[in-house]
């Protein structure tokens, strides 16, 4: 089993449960994500609360700048300045 996924395998009798289908599917989103950020070098929380608070302004045509293999953290950017 791939380690990626050990996390999701060691929870399954948590997650067997959540509630509806689209509680499932939300749940596979996020983890998706998470995965996407960490396979990244991203920390998820870092990049999850800050597209958080930048999403309703954040220009539809740049929305692909938010993706985890394309997020520059705001922190990292402003030290380096």
């Amino acid at each position: 089993m791939s380690t990626a996924l050990r996390g999701v395998a060691l929870g399954r009798r948590n997650w067997m449960f959540v509630g509806s289908t689209k509680g499932g599917d939300a749940s596979a989103l996020f983890y998706s994500l998470a995965e996407a950020c960490r396979l990244n070098g991203v920390e998820p929380e870092a990049w999850s609360t800050d597209v958080i608070a930048r999403i309703g302004n954040h220009p539809i045509k740049r929305i692909d700048a938010l993706l985890p293999w394309r997020w520059q953290d705001p922190r990292e950017t402003a030290e380096a300045a």
